[in-house]
């Protein structure tokens, strides 16, 4: 059955109550524009629509939408219940109350609030770890977004659409996606906006995972340097953050730990909690790689990092990471057995699909069975661990993992499988 148009519905209303065209135009609007407006031969301004709404005793939305005001609160009680849920890390919870948007016949006649149940059903998704349904979304909302109409949502869903790619293992997909969007910004002169300091961290993340260290510290100096000229604490932050991660990639762990601490000061209290958590998780890994000898901090940061996601239902992949920084921390402190528990619960939780994350977990699990004395259990899991890195195009970090299982080889005095594994190393490098 189609609905009526906003036309018919006006007069409907209008004959329902008894009142003329001439009745309700009068004074501010001729009887004939109220006539072509209920042949839906003129669309009313939205200050029209509302004076309509006014006088004929419903709510604008209604005149819009044809959708009751009862069920337009219901649906938007549902989206305010969905999003709180989100930003708590409650990603079912979230995910099932967009849904329930999705599935209502009325949310069609709902142009936004359908559109931000459909943001919000993609992050609940990539929260917990639907990527391949969160990048056919995402792929979709970034078609129909516009940086002209809203630059900000704009730029989230593409920074949105990069991140989830990378997850997956698409990184040079998520370097498009980002680089794209930016290059965008740059020639509509958006290059000094938040969106813009959004869109850069994204690609920088992107660079790094594929292994283009020149690129991304050149990226990192112009990140901060944006951040700085804009001047917004969340600009700065954002930058900070990331120009501490490509620190830690380049092994200037000290100078990561500074930009770390600097991005903390600036996250205020609205920042959302799943992020919050991500950096204190980044900035505990730097101080695990910078000082040693703070190895006790840094586990005590990431157990309140632990207790908090935990307690908030986050997705799987941020509780897979904090349990991975958690086992290098215990590897730290001379506990490898309490490092292969924790990192072998962090792999149940992420699975057998190659992901970013479950490299790293290898990668922890690997050394702790190293320093538990158990090589053929050490040389299994990094090699699923180079070959998960290679496969996800992180050239890089595929070079040190089959570096690191050669290492391993050598001490079982494996001559052949060392070499092989030097070969892959060198491989991935280029050489």
């Amino acid at each position: 059955m189609e609905r009526e148009t906003l036309g018919q519905r006006i007069r409907a209303l209008r004959i329902r109550q008894g009142v003329s065209q001439a009745q309700l135009a009068f004074p501010e609007l001729s009887d004939s524009y109220i006539s072509l407006i209920e042949s839906d031969k003129r669309v009313p301004a939205p200050s029209v629509v509302d004076l309509l709404a006014a006088k004929l005793n419903c709510s604008a939305t209604y005149l819009v939408s044809g959708v009751s005001e009862d069920v337009v609160d219901e649906l938007r009680v549902t989206l305010d219940y969905a999003e709180i849920a989100l930003s708590n890390g409650a990603a079912a919870e979230a995910r099932g109350r967009f849904a329930e948007v999705l599935a209502s016949a009325d949310a069609v006649a709902l142009p936004e609030m359908l559109h931000q149940a459909r943001w919000g059903y993609a992050l609940a998704l990539e929260a917990a770890g639907e990527l391949e349904e969160a990048i056919a979304g995402l792929l979709e909302l970034t078609d129909e977004a516009s940086a002209e109409a809203d630059l900000d949502h704009w730029a989230k869903v593409h920074v949105a659409l990069s991140r989830c790619l990378r997850e997956r293992g698409d990184i040079s997909a998520g370097v498009q996606a980002a680089e794209g969007a930016l290059r965008h910004l740059i020639a509509t002169g958006a290059d000094s906006t938040d969106a813009a300091v959004h869109l850069g961290a994204a690609l920088l993340a992107a660079f790094i995972e594929r292994g283009d260290l020149v690129r991304a510290r050149h990226l990192a100096e112009q990140l901060v340097e944006r951040a700085e000229r804009i001047g917004t604490p969340r600009a700065r932050m954002v930058a900070y953050w990331e120009a501490a991660y490509v620190a830690e990639i380049r092994g200037e762990y000290e100078d990561g730990v500074a930009l770390a601490e600097r991005a903390l000061m600036l996250a205020g209290d609205g920042e959302d909690p799943r992020n919050l958590n991500r950096l204190r998780v980044i900035y505990a890994g730097l101080l695990l790689r910078a000082r040693p000898d703070q190895a006790v901090r840094a586990r005590e940061l990431l157990g309140r990092v632990r207790a908090e996601i935990s307690a908030s239902s986050a997705g799987e992949i941020d509780v897979a990471w904090c349990l991975t920084e958690l086992a290098r921390a215990e590897t730290a402190l001379g506990r490898p057995a309490e490092a292969v528990r924790l990192a072998e619960e962090a792999l149940d939780l992420l699975g057998d699909a190659p992901r970013r994350a479950t490299a790293g977990a290898l990668t922890v699990l690997g050394e702790a069975c190293v320093r538990l004395g158990r090589r053929e259990r050490a040389v299994e899991v990094l090699t699923r661990a180079a070959t998960c890195l290679e496969e996800m195009e992180s050239s890089r970090e595929a070079a040190q993992a089959w570096f690191d299982l050669a290492e391993v080889l050598a001490e079982t005095g494996a001559g052949e499988p060392r070499m092989a594994a030097y070969r892959r190393a060198l491989t991935c490098v280029g050489v």
